[in-house]
């Protein structure tokens, strides 16, 4: 009975948001589109050290002395090739910037439902700006218990202009974010042998796609049967992330899913898929989830940085050459590669598949 209440609830309300949906009085259970079975047995115990997620300072890599930068860039290897995700710390994004795009989002996201429409667009991820529920309607098996916008930042920077403060607070976490993750690349760069300008040139990050992505997850009545985002790797080089108060990430590792707590100023870091072609597979492109919960509103914004979208990614023949191993990928065009990973034939699956060598 409670999950027909809930299906009427979805059904009368011609739902265009998961926040109008989590707030309508007649919602007690998850409606069966949202249907979600997570398995708790999959759950890493936090308190066992082998899951003890790796912390980077990264104020030894800017001004530390030459060997703390030399021992966090050796440190670098084995978080890469073993986990694919660090919690960046000392990181100089002001606190205060990062709490005012929190709020900025929380604003975006309290506009009525007809204000946000006004950012609503296709499914093409390369659109300068975009809003929706779900993650592709015409697409999804199981709807996702999210809001989301999508607005591109770089090389040209795009913002929503509602509510009023956003533009400005969006334009400088951008640019202080994106410091962040070019010195996060240098020092991969530097740990793979290469100069510290390789990434950087190679996937000409001068006009790299970088993109602001906000999340926005009400409580669920179910959490266990519902989901804020499946499991899925980034399409990047490196994805920064912050959220509120609340947790909800988990990343895999040793088989496990493994939520992230971390300082509430800390930048969650995880590496993305060209960075794993790139580096031949020796460095990992996590996977990663966003669960629920039925307490309070979770809010993330996540900060992808890739490629240009015209760079054509392949194993960097340097490493090949170094290690004596053949290419593990097929080169492939950025744009194409999103594209692909976003089509129909990819629901829930892995890119990587289409395009071993």
């Amino acid at each position: 009975m409670a999950a027909v209440v809930a299906d009427q609830a979805l059904d009368n309300s011609n739902v265009s948001s998961i926040k109008s949906l989590a707030d309508s009085q007649a919602l007690n259970s998850v409606p069966s589109a949202y249907a979600f079975n997570v398995n708790p047995n999959d759950e890493a115990d936090p308190n066992d050290p082998e899951f003890a997620i790796p912390i980077v300072d990264m104020s030894l890599l800017t001004s530390g002395s030459p060997d703390e930068r030399a021992k966090i860039i050796s440190d670098l290897v084995k978080i890469c090739q073993e986990w694919g995700f660090f919690i960046a710390i000392n990181h100089g994004v002001p606190e205060s910037l990062m709490k005012g795009m929190i709020d900025a989002c929380h604003g975006f996201f309290s506009l009525p439902d007809e204000e946000k429409k006004e950012f609503k667009s296709g499914n093409d991820v390369l659109e300068m700006f975009k809003y929706g529920t779900s993650y592709n309607l015409a697409l999804d098996k199981v709807l996702l218990w999210r809001d989301f916008f999508k607005v591109r930042t770089h090389p040209e920077f795009f913002s929503l202009y509602k509510p009023a403060s956003f533009s400005e607070t969006s334009l400088e976490f951008s640019r202080r974010s994106r410091q962040v993750a070019l010195e996060i690349t240098r020092a991969m760069s530097e740990s793979l042998g290469l100069e510290p300008d390789y990434i950087y040139n190679t996937m000409n990050m001068d006009r790299g796609l970088q993109m602001l992505a906000g999340n926005y997850y009400p409580p669920c009545p179910e959490p266990e049967h519902a989901i804020g985002i499946p499991h899925h790797t980034d399409h990047g080089l490196v994805t920064l992330l912050i959220q509120n108060e609340m947790n909800g990430l988990q990343v895999e590792h040793n088989g496990k899913w493994l939520t992230v707590n971390g300082p509430k100023n800390g930048f969650f870091v995880n590496l993305a898929d060209q960075m794993q072609i790139l580096t031949n597979g020796k460095y990992k492109s996590v996977m990663h989830r966003a669960t629920v919960n039925n307490k309070a509103t979770r809010i993330s914004i996540a900060i992808p940085h890739g490629p240009s979208v015209d760079t054509v990614i392949a194993p960097a023949p340097e490493l090949c050459e170094r290690e004596g191993k053949a290419p593990k990928y097929l080169a492939m065009n950025y744009k194409e590669y999103i594209q692909l990973q976003q089509s129909g034939k990819n629901y829930m699956k892995s890119t990587f598949d289409h395009i071993r060598a």
